[in-house]
Parts: structure tokens; C-alpha cells; sequence
């Protein structure tokens, strides 16, 4: 069965591996709303874009992934431009590196609320709608955060780990319903989220950049290569498609072997 004509909102997809997503789903004929924070002109570049390169229809949600009513109200303009939100992809994230001690409430509040907390309202707006058409995919982009920690990220790494138990819960309730609900796990992604980071772990460890790079981010990654959002896209693709109609509650990890170790 093919994906065309399927309807997606995918948070946090105005770079980086949101707009990966977009662009594969797209790809595959299926509808997109896209959210996210930055230029204007930009965005609308690229949901253009997203209409005149895939022959789709995409929309653009500014809602605030700090903010539930916002949260619900993208999931309702996606139903009222789309006709109907069967794909909910749970990307948002944002990061923040101290130590724990100097660790800002502010930047607890705001990493727990974005990368955790907006998936939880975001799904309980869209499931009922799956429920009602029989049909669902859910995916939250999780991290090997989810599944190992590393020193200067508690609350990202709470968030993650939060994820991926969410993930598990929600797949064990509708799993009766036709949806199927999983999370991926990249290790190290050359997006701006992790760029941004390297001044702050520069600092908590007293590197260069280019230490930083080597001997911290891909230090975790065997293949001592980044994770390319094109390759966490085509699982999330993968995901959807009646192959995955068996995978719910599973967390696939994309890290080039940092967890196996």
C-alpha cells in the first residue's frame, strides 16, 4: 500500500532532520504540515519547495512546542488543511550543555518541555483522529541519549530517555487500533542543533572545536562517521509503510554502533 495521498505533521522541520523527514515523506506523495521557529522567507522557501518538487500539499504551523494549546491547534490546522493528521512525527528539540550544578531552571524547563513534553500533547491531539480512520504512525526522534547518558546533558538525556518510554506506552494502547508508535534514535547528526553545542562543550571541557568533533562527538561513534538526517529519514519512511505494520514500541537506534559498545 502506498503512502500517497497520506497527510504528516512533523515538528521542528524547518532544518535539519525535520526537514529531512519532510522532504522523504514528501518524496513518498504524502501531505506535510512543517513547524518550527526561524526566517520567515526561508520557511517559506522551503514549503514551497516542498509543494513544487513532491506535487504535494504542505503547510506551515508556527506553534510554539513550549505551549499545549499551541500544540493542539497545529494538530487541528493540519486536519483542516490536510483533512487529516495519519502521521505524527515528533521532532522538535533543542539542547543544553552545563554542568549539573550550573545547570539554568530555565534551560530544565524549556529541554523537558520541547523534547518531551510537546510529543506527549502532540500525540494525545492526533490519536484520536488515527483511532477514528484505523490507521496511524507515530515517531518521536529520540537520541542514543535514550539509551546511554554522557556527562554536562541531564535534561536532555531525562527528555530522551522520557521519549522512549512514552514511545512504549502509547504503542502498547493503541495497539489494537492500526497504529503503530516507535522512536529513532541517531547518534551524532550534522544538523545546527549539535553545531550550536560545541561552543558550550568547549567550555564545560576545556577543547577545541576540532577536539571537540574527535575526541567527544564521534569518539562515541565507531564508524567515526556522522549520521546523515537522509539516513534517519528513510527509517522514519520505513516506518510507515505496511513492512513496519509489526514495529510498535521499538526504539531503532541510527548511531553508527555507539550503543552496541
Amino acid at each position: 500500500m502506498s503512502l500517497k495521498g497520506r497527510n504528516a505533521v512533523v515538528t521542528g522541520s524547518t532544518s535539519g532532520i525535520g526537514l529531512a523527514y519532510a522532504k522523504a515523506l514528501a518524496a513518498e506523495g504524502v501531505n506535510v504540515l512543517i513547524n518550527g521557529f526561524g526566517d520567515k522567507d526561508a520557511i517559506e522557501k522551503e514549503r514551497a519547495g516542498l509543494e513544487s518538487g513532491f506535487g504535494v500539499k504542505a503547510v506551515y504551523s508556527p506553534a510554539d512546542m513550549t505551549k499545549p494549546a499551541e500544540i493542539a491547534g497545529m494538530i487541528r490546522q493540519a486536519q483542516d488543511a490536510l483533512g487529516s493528521v495519519d502521521i505524527l512525527i515528533n521532532n522538535a528539540g533543542v539542547q543544553h550543555v552545563s554542568p549539573v550544578e550550573d545547570f539554568p531552571d530555565e534551560k530544565w524547563n524549556q529541554i523537558i518541555a520541547i523534547n518531551l513534553s510537546s510529543a506527549f500533547h502532540a500525540i494525545k491531539a492526533a490519536v484520536p483522529g488515527m483511532k477514528k480512520s484505523g490507521w496511524g504512525r507515530i515517531i518521536s526522534t529520540a537520541s542514543a541519549h535514550s539509551l546511554v547518558a554522557s556527562p554536562f546533558k541531564s535534561a536532555y538525556v531525562s527528555a530522551k530517555h522520557g521519549l522512549a518510554g512514552l514511545t512504549k506506552t502509547v504503542a502498547l494502547e493503541v495497539a489494537t487500533h492500526k497504529i503503530t508508535v516507535n522512536c529513532i534514535s541517531p547518534g551524532y547528526v550534522w544538523t545546527p542543533l549539535v553545531e550550536r553545542q560545541i561552543p558550550d562543550t568547549m567550555k564545560a571541557r576545556n577543547l577545541t572545536k576540532e577536539q571537540v568533533i574527535n575526541d567527544v562527538l564521534l569518539t562515541a561513534q565507531p564508524t567515526k562517521e556522522f549520521v546523515t538526517p537522509e539516513q534517519v529519514a528513510a527509517i522514519a519512511v520505513f516506518l510507515c509503510s505496511d513492512a513496519a505494520s509489526q514495529i510498535t514500541g521499538a526504539n531503532i537506534s541510527v548511531d553508527g554502533g555507539w550503543t552496541a559498545a
